[in-house]
This record gives C-alpha cells, sequence and structure tokens, in this order.
C-alpha cells in the first residue's frame, strides 16, 4: 500500500486502495494543454472502486515508445476485437514479446484479457498518469 492511502471495502471486492492514481497538478494541466497528455473519462464500473464512472484522467501517450508497460500500470487500450472503443485496464502481466494480460479491477463488471486475450504493443495507447481535475 502507498503512503497516505486507505484501504476499502466495497461487496464483492478485496481490499483496495483508492489513491493509486494521483491528482492532476499544475505539470500534468501544462503537459495537457501542450497536447503531451490526452484525457479520457470514464464510462463504466470495470475499475471500481479506483475509477469511479464520470472521472476523468489523463493519459501519457508516449509512456511506452521506449519501455514496456510494467505489472500493475493503469493503461488505456483499444481492444483487439473492438476498434471503435476504448478501455480503461490494470496490466496483470507482461509477456516477454511485450503483450499485456489486462483486467478490470472489478472483474465481475470487467470485459478484458479473459474475453478478447492479450493486448499487442500497439493496442495500447498509453499510461494513465493521473486523475484530471
Amino acid at each position: 500500500m502507498f503512503p497516505g492511502t486507505q484501504p476499502v471495502e466495497l461487496d464483492g471486492f478485496s481490499s483496495l486502495t483508492t489513491s493509486q492514481i494521483r491528482n492532476s497538478n499544475f505539470w500534468d494541466i501544462l503537459l495537457w494543454l501542450l497536447r503531451q497528455r490526452q484525457r479520457f473519462r470514464v464510462v463504466g464500473i470495470s475499475m471500481l472502486p479506483l475509477l469511479l464512472p464520470g472521472d476523468e484522467v489523463l493519459v501519457d501517450r508516449w509512456a511506452y515508445r521506449r519501455s514496456l508497460p510494467a505489472s500493475n500500470d493503469v493503461v488505456v487500450i483499444t481492444p483487439p476485437d473492438r476498434s471503435d472503443i476504448r478501455l480503461i485496464k490494470r496490466v496483470v502481466a507482461v509477456h516477454q514479446n511485450g503483450a499485456c494480460f489486462v483486467q478490470g479491477d472489478n472483474p465481475s463488471q470487467s470485459t478484458d484479457s479473459r474475453v478478447f486475450g492479450w493486448v499487442e504493443p500497439h493496442f495500447i495507447l498509453g499510461r494513465v498518469t493521473s486523475r484530471f481535475f
């Protein structure tokens, strides 16, 4: 657990922390204004309790240009079987070829790698850096 975070108990969830994504600061907003971050709005409940419907996040689209995602990173992906939508998921495992197994924090309400399989690097749009405020 990160310093300053509190575990949350919700029906059907294990003990998770709600502040694993920090709030945006001046630099995050500046990077967004300079188009170095992209803004996404959470629609569903697959990332509860970390992200609620209506939350907005900033995403670093350049985060994985020189390195692979790491386990526990929260990322935005295009599912391999649906190029018309974007999903926010947590990286659970990274294969040596760079493909990721992703899953929602609320597995019973999540369409993720358990449905569409491993996500190749070109389907990963970026890493969530902060909540947009």
